[in-house]
């Protein structure tokens, strides 16, 4: 098996510019995903050709070894965070052929990201794509002290993912259309756990001692501001070709949310017993509203919150309406105002006119159409 195991990883990171072939994929994921195989053996062996002088063999290693942690048993991601180190390609450049130039620059910044995201496993003992989520979430059920120390992780890692920065016109070969796809699948995973953190916080904010709030009030403005870089990065991920529908819509927030949470912060500062009136500006009650309350119930009526294969969700509908689609067309036709900025998902009455955005679970990569050269994609 270990022969066997060796093979299907040399076959998967060839040094032929291509996509890692679908066949080899199979065999290395059936290989982890037998509970009785190690997976050390093939982490060191994938390890071994990311450490090569060619563009294209460390690329495709560094795809296979996202390809394993994306779909592969937990065993794989959680041997990679136990390692002291993984990827040291922050100077690596080859300088072979033109197109190494590029490609080595997305090369660093996609094994950075890889990097976060084991480092991350290894800082919170899970993996923040695969978290069980919903009203009842690992996310919306934390208590505030973990809450503060897990969404900085997430926003280590999330910031990682969105330094990708590639555009449409960079995607030129399937090496790197593989890995903006895993990209683009995790983008919506990690900003789900992300966005549930946050309606957390600020269900908690008005609740919370003045050092608390202080943090709180950082961690949200930093995460309005890396949602207007997501908007961005589906935008490529859309003119690259996959579909409007698997793309989810972003709603905005008016800005008297960010200045109630800031006076309401500068009230605890000038220690002020008096109630705020902004503690009755943001109700518990407005901040509870189920992220996937009706999913699973479009997939056979799992238990809410439970992990969904890509085949159940294929197609499926989640509320009401087709993954993507937003249910904003049956409620308000009213566009964005440009002084208005992003709000997280599932975002209350009072934080926005908008409904709320839905995340599939488990997208497939193998589903999602790709441009290719001379191809142009027709959306629906």
């Amino acid at each position: 098996m270990g022969s066997s195991v060796s093979k299907a990883a040399l076959g998967a990171t060839t040094d032929e510019p291509m996509e890692p072939e679908p066949k080899h994929l199979a065999s290395l994921l059936q290989y982890i995903n037998q509970t009785n195989m190690s997976v050390e053996h093939l982490a060191n062996v994938l390890s071994e050709k990311a450490r090569s002088s060619s563009w294209v063999v460390v690329f495709k290693a560094l795809v296979t070894i996202h390809h394993l942690m994306v779909n592969g048993n937990e065993r794989f991601i959680q041997h990679l965070a136990s390692r002291s180190s993984l990827f040291t390609l922050h100077n690596f450049l080859d300088k072979s052929v033109i197109e190494g130039y590029t490609m080595s620059t997305f090369i660093r910044r996609y094994s950075r990201y890889l990097n976060e995201k084991s480092l991350a496993y290894r800082m919170i003992s899970s993996d923040i794509t695969k978290i069980k989520r919903g009203t009842h979430g690992v996310m919306r059920t934390m208590n505030t002290n973990e809450l503060l120390n897990t969404l900085p992780v997430i926003q280590t890692q999330f910031d990682a993912l969105l330094n990708f920065n590639a555009n449409p016109d960079q995607l030129t070969n399937g090496i790197i259309q593989s890995a903006f796809i895993l990209l683009f699948k995790d983008s919506l995973r990690l900003f789900s756990a992300y966005n549930e953190g946050i309606l957390n916080l600020l269900d908690n904010y008005f609740n919370m001692r003045k050092n608390q709030c202080k943090e709180s009030l950082d961690i949200y403005i930093k995460f309005l501001g890396r949602t207007a870089k997501l908007t961005e990065f589906l935008k490529v991920a859309e003119e690259f070709g996959v579909e409007r529908k698997d793309i989810p819509y972003l709603s905005q927030v008016p800005h008297s949310l960010i200045e109630a949470l800031k006076q309401h912060l500068a009230s605890l500062e000038l220690k002020n017993d008096i109630l705020s009136p902004y503690r009755l500006f943001c109700p518990h009650n407005l901040l509870q509203l189920p992220l996937f309350s009706q999913a699973c119930k479009s997939v056979g009526d799992k238990q809410q919150g439970e992990k969904v294969t890509a085949n159940n969700l294929d197609g499926s509908l989640v509320g009401n309406h087709t993954f993507g689609e937003s249910p904003i067309n049956e409620i308000d036709t009213k566009e964005p105002q440009p002084s208005e900025v992003p709000t997280p998902m599932e975002s209350p009455p009072i934080m926005s006119s908008r409904s709320i955005i839905y995340t599939k679970y488990d997208l497939k990569t193998s589903n999602l159409p790709i441009r290719r050269p001379g191809y142009q994609m027709q959306f629906k």
